[in-house]
């Protein structure tokens, strides 16, 4: 009888894991690859959905391409298996790795597991698996909610999003660069950005003038409106603006032509205003923020935006913060994406010709920069980050999200080559 038992448990281990590989047995120790926090849906985005933490709640058409990402720190060979919710009919899956396409056979069963490759892994990196449904006999295909791996590509340290809030996994990694400004007192920071071509994607938000109470840049928030953000934090610490006590709100001082002045909340809360400009990648803008004590306890902010394509600048806000008294700190720049479906585009940025003026009115070039990250990067679920320098362009660059292998130590430190060419603009005109 004992050995009766085991051949029915073999058999049923090869009927549940067969595939047209031949049978592939789940090693006990394989990692789990959740699906929620890893996975996109990157063509045929009506046939799928993904939920806010990034499980796939619906998938009804065979365009749509659900994809995952993880990645490996050692070459090797890769076991790969996904786990399926169960299911009442038969349905067909095909998954692509590393170039390599392989059948899935979905079958209703009481441990839905099936082998989908063995792979091998020449070097470390990111490792896709492009997810597509070829048959089905009800609305959905089947939903896939994690994958196992093994073998010794498997070994950690792995790099996915794992004990980790998963909307800012799928959000992916913010990174910064930050600009040593002179000693002494700042009244101005000047900065010029380029999105290169095809790196502007919905959900970008290319900050360019980063103040220790605010800041300042471009976003990209649909296919027909892109916006220059200006905004200001109140004193008072808070999620929820209405909580902003009256003595310690964001007051307007100046409102440029067509700008919308308002709140914001979630990330601190403070005073917000945007001007809706159809800036475009390959174009170079130019920026500059002013920050300067009144006084009587308070610091008022200003920003300007030059607009290329009208050949003058143009004032977005001016804010009054009570409650501080401060010149220019922190003058920094970063690189964003807010919108947790976009988390798997690559974005890059180029920032040029910083100058700093003084509060004495001197012009100070600022070739000097820090690289550094969010939470998101730290905790190693997205290693997609980077930034540096471009000699050619005598530009700091930050680039994230796409899943790329290459990344930046934090803190790591630049210098860009001088350009030695002064902001033209009179401040007093502005």
């Amino acid at each position: 009888m004992n050995v009766i038992y085991k051949l029915g448990l073999v058999f049923v281990l090869a009927f549940l894991l067969g595939s047209c590989q031949g049978q592939m047995e789940l090693p006990a120790d394989a990692t789990v690859i959740p699906v929620e926090g890893n996975t996109y849906v990157t063509a045929g985005k009506e046939g799928a959905k993904i939920s806010r933490r990034g499980n796939i709640d619906s998938w009804t058409q065979a365009e749509a391409v659900v994809s995952t990402w993880f990645k490996v720190s050692q070459p090797g060979e890769l076991k790969l298996f996904m786990k399926t919710e169960p299911v009442e009919t038969a349905a067909v899956l095909e998954a692509t790795v590393q170039g390599k396409v392989y059948t899935v056979n979905v079958k209703p069963a009481d441990q839905p597991i099936y082998p989908v490759a063995t792979v091998q892994i020449t070097e470390p990196g990111y490792i896709r698996i492009d997810l597509k449904g070829v048959k089905k006999e009800t609305v959905n295909f089947p939903l896939v909610t994690e994958y196992l791996i093994a073998g010794e590509a498997a070994t950690e340290p792995l790099y996915f999003v794992r004990d980790f809030e998963t909307y800012w996994g799928l959000r992916g990694p913010s990174v910064h660069m930050g600009y040593a400004l002179p000693e002494t007192d700042v009244e101005y920071f000047y900065n010029e950005i380029v999105v290169p071509e095809g790196e502007d994607h919905i959900g970008s938000y290319f900050m360019t003038n980063g103040f220790g109470e605010g800041y300042c840049g471009l976003q990209v928030n649909s296919e027909k409106e892109r916006r220059i953000l200006f905004s200001v934090w109140s004193p008072f610490s808070t999620d929820n603006p209405k909580e902003i006590p009256e003595d310690q709100r964001i007051k307007t001082l100046a409102q440029g032509e067509g700008v919308h002045i308002g709140e914001f909340g979630n990330e601190g809360s403070g005073g917000q205003s945007y001007l809706i400009y159809p800036w475009k990648a390959g174009e170079t803008y130019k920026v500059i923020t002013q920050v300067r004590p009144d006084g009587k306890g308070n610091t008022a902010y200003y920003a300007w935006f030059y607009a290329a394509e009208e050949n003058q600048w143009r004032l977005i806000a001016g804010f009054l913060r009570p409650q501080t008294d401060t010149w220019y700190t922190r003058a920094h720049s970063f690189l964003e994406n807010f919108i947790p479906a976009q988390g798997y585009l690559e974005r890059k940025v180029l920032f040029k010709n910083q100058w700093a003026r003084t509060a004495k009115g001197d012009w100070v070039e600022l070739i000097e920069g820090v690289f550094t990250h969010d939470a998101t990067a730290r905790a190693g679920v997205r290693m997609d980050y980077a930034g540096g320098v471009e000699a050619d362009a005598g530009a700091f660059f930050l680039k994230n999200g796409g899943f790329f292998n290459d990344y930046t130590e934090y803190k790591s430190l630049f210098t860009r080559r001088p350009l030695g060419v002064r902001p033209e603009l009179n401040l007093e005109e502005l």
